[in-house]
């Protein structure tokens, strides 16, 4: 008899919470409803890529899409974002692991090469090639002559994806050292989010610098006319990820389902990877560092 009281009791106060997020909701001020706005802002785009995905299908092109940017940046919720509607028969995301004994003894780019797409794919790298250009250096997973062979062919390899007509996007995703140490510490409170915390993220805040020089020496080799970088400000996740999808969009000849949409990247949020170049040297210059 306890037992179904107990368990009646919990009823009742179940329904009580259910009606004061159904009148939080009606009020419209919840966290919650918040969010939906969000999200829901971002399915017309979200709609335009897969117009852009059917166009790649049809043309039969190729696409990659480079993830870059340090730890908790905000990589994977664009990726989620991006992909959430489109043709999983035709798109695939790769986030590869440690490479195998065997890939160690092959040419660095081989392992990579095996993951292109073939005509009317769309490849989504989660870090990409440009591991070695950052991640591997500072945390010295690389020779100092395994890195330099990469900063002088990773230009060579990129030019010739795009002449013979790969479509290359590389997104930098640009977080502040402050908002990198707040989720981080939601990180490690949300049992939700716990997993994505590892050994490398609990030591990006230490080697914040050092991070911060790879990127201007990756910026300074790699960012070319054929294959330029694209950096996006990320503090505000829903900013970095609707930005993110302009300009994927704005990379591909298709037509617009919708070409009333705005599809202009906010210049806040938005900088090519020349005036992030410029940007970073007049910190040097003012503070006698690098900031960004």
């Amino acid at each position: 008899m306890n037992e179904t009281e107990l368990t009646l009791e919990e009823l009742i106060q179940e329904n009580k919470q259910l009606l004061e997020n159904n009148s939080a909701l009606k009020k419209g001020n919840s966290k919650a409803v918040k969010k939906f706005k969000l999200e829901q802002s971002l399915k017309p785009y979200q709609a335009e890529l897969i117009k852009m995905q059917k166009y790649l299908e049809e043309t039969g092109k190729r696409m990659v899409i480079l993830f870059e940017g340090r730890d908790a940046s905000g990589k994977g919720g664009t990726i989620r974002r991006v992909t959430r509607y489109m043709n999983e028969k035709h798109y695939r995301i790769v986030a590869l692991g440690k490479p195998t004994e065997e890939q160690k003894t092959q040419w660095f780019f081989q392992k990579y090469i095996n993951h292109l797409p073939a005509g009317g794919e769309v490849v989504l790298f989660d870090r990409s090639w440009y591991n070695r250009a950052m991640v591997e250096p500072v945390f010295g997973f690389c020779s100092d002559q395994e890195y330099k062979n990469f900063m002088k062919g990773v230009t060579g390899y990129e030019k010739d994806l795009v002449r013979q007509g790969t479509i290359l996007v590389k997104l930098y995703f640009s977080v502040t050292r402050e908002e990198q140490a707040r989720r981080f510490e939601r990180r490690k409170t949300d049992p939700l989010r716990q997993w994505k915390l590892s050994e490398v993220d609990v030591q990006a805040q230490e080697r914040w610098d050092d991070f911060t020089n790879v990127k201007y020496e990756m910026l300074k080799k790699t960012h070319t006319s054929s294959a330029p970088w694209t950096i996006i400000r990320s503090n505000s996740k829903h900013e970095a990820r609707l930005n993110a999808m302009k300009t994927i969009l704005n990379s591909v000849p298709y037509e617009r389902l919708n070409p009333d949409l705005d599809f202009i990247p906010d210049s806040n949020v938005v900088y090519s990877g020349a005036h992030e170049i410029e940007i970073m040297e007049a910190q040097r210059l003012r503070e006698g560092k690098f900031v960004t």
